[in-house]
């Protein structure tokens, strides 16, 4: 976004002038508007320039400046992105395989991420589409709590894939993540602070 022209830069013959609490002036010379502005030891903005006549504002803007850098820095931070995690499963998985990778999954899930499931077939393997089916079913119902399939299981050459989305979005993962953390670390400074007061 360009930068509004202000005080001296502004050269039109006349503003609609708004003042430093919002309330309306009136059409005033631009003269005027900035010997107002210098009284008031503020800025002459102008935030309309497209109008007729355009729109100035009286206004601090080194102030204004700052909080809207304050203002985009927090929208940028709460604003995560939701990243595509892949997991790849062999369609003869065992049981302790399973597990870990069922962890990984609500791991990703928890973490607000989609996860993306591969299973790989390998030779004879691709003629059992069903049983990958089966084991990605499995594996959706396991994880349900956490997310729900976003795209359904389907082939693709010698692989099948199959998204889970989170119910939880990344924003939302990563609060809870920052409030539980900052429990701890209250709890975990009573304990200390207990331990410090009792008695020898």
């Amino acid at each position: 976004m360009s930068e509004p022209r202000i005080n001296e830069r502004i050269r039109v013959p006349e503003v609609r002038l708004v003042g430093p609490s919002g309330e309306q002036v009136g059409v005033v010379r631009v003269e005027d508007a900035l010997r107002l502005a210098q009284e008031a030891d503020l800025d002459l903005v102008e935030v309309a320039p497209d109008a007729r006549p355009p729109v100035a504002k009286l206004m601090d803007y080194g102030k204004f400046k700052y909080e809207s850098a304050m203002k985009a820095r927090d929208a940028r931070r709460n604003q995560a992105n939701t990243v595509l995690k892949e997991i790849r499963f062999r369609l003869k998985i065992d049981a302790h395989d399973y597990e870990t990778k069922k962890g990984h999954v609500e791991r990703f899930l928890t973490g607000g991420d989609k996860v993306k499931v591969m299973i790989m077939f390998r030779g004879r393997e691709q003629s059992r589409p069903e049983m990958g089916m089966r084991l990605l079913q499995r594996l959706a119902e396991d994880v349900s709590e956490l997310g729900s399939v976003e795209s359904a299981p389907r082939l693709d050459g010698r692989n099948m894939t199959m998204v889970i989305a989170p119910h939880r979005k990344k924003a939302e993962a990563r609060s809870e993540q920052r409030r539980r953390r900052d429990e701890e670390r209250a709890a975990r400074r009573a304990e200390k602070h207990e331990r410090d007061q009792a008695p020898a």
